[in-house]
């Protein structure tokens, strides 16, 4: 009885010995770095649902971890098998097991950038969309067809033309078209907050009004400088009832009637459309672009100026005149004897 007493202890501590040696084992592993592939980064997509053996073979066979058993124990050591997160990530480094499962956890999916630069139109911004790997333009378009987003600044919006705000977005690769289009218009309510708000009805302007005067702004110039004094140009003539003849809102209108080869000429002026601001007195029906914050607040804050006409240096910037005689000279300088010679 002693000797079979003292084999099942001497059993026993081999066992617990062979244990705690496979648990410092596995320990170990899952906390020394690791890196299996070769490529500078290596992306692997976790689907929606996937329980935490399909991660791990997933992780294995990009060679982010070691093995699928060691990330399970990770898993299972950290306690977080319920917080492992769907969507793309992006690996460039040597890591332990554990900090992969920490990754997934916190869901720290790579975000692609996607810069919306001001001046461009729901069409232009729809095919950037696309052209970037991110999705059609027609889902684009079809999400920015939805004018509830901003009913409450303009009810006679019917798409978001002006309202989504161009800037950098970060995006995980399964963003949908209508999360960023709504991403872009909370942007939008960002900048275009209390304080201009305030000065809009203090200046007896709508939301509408102001978009699309900055529209106007944004089209004409890249200046800093020059968009207090172009907004200025246009509240002139406005003021006095003066057609605003501005030949961006002619160019909507020529794309808008898929009649835009890149030029504007003469007879393109008396095209018949509400956008044509040289047919048609007053702001255009709505926004032509989506404007930045410095065109909007320049709407909102123009220069002091008695000016009521500008032209193109062919340089970038623009030379103001306040009378048509000192426009029409500076027009034969700048417009017909430089392209004279």
């Amino acid at each position: 009885m002693r000797k079979a007493a003292a084999v099942v202890i001497v059993l026993a501590l081999a066992g617990a010995v062979a244990a705690a040696v496979g648990g410092t084992l596995v320990w170990r592993r899952m906390h020394e770095p690791y890196k299996g592939f070769d490529a500078a980064a290596q992306f692997i997509e976790i689907p929606a649902g996937a329980g935490a053996a399909a991660i791990a073979r997933r992780l294995q066979e990009a060679g982010i971890v070691r093995d699928a058993s060691t990330f399970r124990a990770a898993v299972w050591w950290t306690g977080q098998s319920r917080q492992l997160q769907a969507g793309e990530y992006r690996f460039d480094r040597p890591l332990a097991a554990v900090d992969v499962v920490d990754r997934l956890a916190r869901g720290d999916v790579y975000a692609r950038p996607l810069t919306l630069p001001e001046g461009l139109t729901i069409a232009e911004m729809a095919a950037l969309y696309e052209s970037r790997g991110f999705g059609p333009a027609s889902e684009f378009s079809a999400a920015a067809r939805a004018p509830a987003l901003v009913r409450d600044l303009d009810p006679l919006a019917a798409d978001l033309e002006g309202y989504l705000f161009p800037d950098t977005y970060a995006l995980p690769r399964s963003t949908p078209a209508s999360r960023l289009v709504a991403q872009m218009v909370e942007r939008f309510r960002a900048v275009y907050g209390d304080g201009l708000r305030r000065a809009a009805r203090e200046q007896g302007f709508t939301t509408r009004q102001v978009v699309t005067l900055a529209s106007l702004v944004e089209k004409e110039t890249a200046r800093e400088d020059e968009r207090p004094v172009v907004a200025a140009v246009y509240r002139n003539r406005l003021k006095i009832g003066m057609a605003l003849q501005a030949d961006p809102t002619v160019v909507y209108a020529l794309r808008a009637a898929g009649q835009y080869d890149g030029n504007i000429r003469r007879q393109d002026l008396a095209l018949d459309s509400p956008y044509n601001t040289y047919r048609h007195p007053g702001l255009p029906p709505g926004p032509i672009a989506a404007p930045g914050e410095a065109s909007l607040r320049a709407a909102l804050e123009p220069a002091s100026v008695s000016y009521l006409y500008f032209v193109s240096r062919n340089d970038g910037s623009h030379v103001f005149a306040s009378t048509l005689a000192e426009h029409n000279r500076n027009v034969r300088r700048f417009q017909v004897l430089y392209f004279r010679r």
